[in-house]
């Protein structure tokens, strides 16, 4: 990736709505090099899909609750179970393998405490091999970016 694909896929973060015309424009490129970068970027993965970001409290969902699951064994049967699991619950936005005392940290959203107890109660209970489930309510946001940083590599070029 050079400087150009690093600035169209800056302007797509910005504004995944953008005609082909109006990226070109942002990006110094004529419409049909542009699209063809855009085209390329889609095809090697590296974008991955357009969507819409919506207000999670008008959504109706105004909880986040961040959840530290410790497994109490790692047997790949286990992690594996775990993770599928975890992928199929709707209520967990985002799950990253950690270092330190936990193995998994989970974003979750709820409607309010009694769907986050209903949460833990049907959901990840019933996931074998938790050995420990500690949660923290996020009572305010303070910062939330879709948008990457610039960094080295997007400059050369």
């Amino acid at each position: 990736m050079d400087k150009k694909d690093y600035q169209i896929i800056r302007a797509l973060q910005e504004n995944g709505r953008l005609s082909n015309q109006d990226l070109a424009e942002r990006v110094n490129l004529s419409p049909s090099p542009c699209l063809r970068r855009v085209r390329l970027l889609e095809e090697r993965g590296v974008i991955r899909g357009y969507a819409a970001l919506v207000d999670q409290k008008a959504y109706g969902l105004p909880i986040t609750v961040f959840v530290r699951i410790r497994l109490d064994q790692h047997s790949e049967t286990l992690v594996r179970g775990f993770e599928a699991r975890v992928e199929a619950a709707d209520e967990i936005l985002d799950c990253y393998l950690m270092t330190g005392g936990a193995d998994y940290l989970l974003r979750v959203v709820t409607t309010d405490l009694d769907d986050y107890e209903r949460f833990v109660r049907q959901t990840l209970h019933a996931i074998p091999g938790i050995a420990s489930i500690d949660t923290s309510f996020a009572y305010g946001v303070v910062k939330r970016r879709q948008i990457f940083p610039e960094h080295e590599s997007g400059m050369q070029g």
